[in-house]
């Protein structure tokens, strides 16, 4: 049921294989006062990024402005440093808390803003250093004698380049400004957003 005004605390967990238990997280949830009917789940492993995870697209769409997603750890929210930022500034955009049990961090006090703005400060730097990386092997192939076509890329590496693009576009870059940033054209991009759609797509219906 929708809420009318109430401000809720809504629980996220996330385990990466089914042997997992996610009970450490559920008790620590119910331990601030989220309610077991307001904790959405996720159990996943590989390269999904949490909008592709049926669990957190459940709460992203029963989220409202006010509500407060509190997680065991930050790293719930992401199977990595970008992901987790994205998402925090996803839940943020849309009027939503943040809250970490384990980390401290509450949006509502001045030591969890400022724990929040360390965590955008250190995703920035690993976006940088991902893409360093990306382009050292590029020039080192290159320089091997490789010759570039369209060789196929592993979906870890196209995740990463599309969060980073993801990123840019939300502090208002174009999608062509975006892709250049990644070593893509904008045809390129358009080719991998619709790649990771289908294949989203492809998995909920498995």
């Amino acid at each position: 049921m929708r809420h009318t005004g109430q401000v809720r605390l809504l629980g996220y967990t996330r385990v990466s294989t089914i042997g997992q238990d996610a009970r450490l997280q559920l008790e620590a949830l119910r331990g601030v006062g989220v309610e077991s009917r307001d904790v959405f789940s996720d159990v996943t492993s590989g390269s999904r990024t949490a909008v592709q995870r049926p669990g957190m697209k459940r709460l992203l769409e029963y989220a409202q402005p006010g509500d407060t997603v509190v997680v065991w750890r930050i790293d719930r929210l992401g199977r990595s440093l970008m992901d987790v930022l994205n998402t925090v500034n996803l839940l943020r955009e849309r009027g939503v808390k943040i809250r970490s049990v384990s980390d401290g961090i509450d949006p509502e006090t001045s030591s969890g803003r400022m724990m929040l703005g360390m965590l955008a400060t250190l995703a920035e730097y690993e976006r940088e250093l991902i893409v360093e990386r990306v382009n050292a092997g590029i020039a080192a192939a290159k320089q091997s004698g490789t010759r570039f076509g369209r060789p196929p890329l592993s979906q870890e590496v196209v995740a990463a380049k599309l969060a980073i693009v993801n990123d840019a576009r939300a502090k208002g870059r174009t999608a062509e400004e975006a892709a250049k940033l990644v070593g893509w054209s904008r045809a390129t991009l358009y080719r991998h957003q619709l790649a990771a759609r289908s294949l989203s797509s492809g998995a909920e219906r498995a």
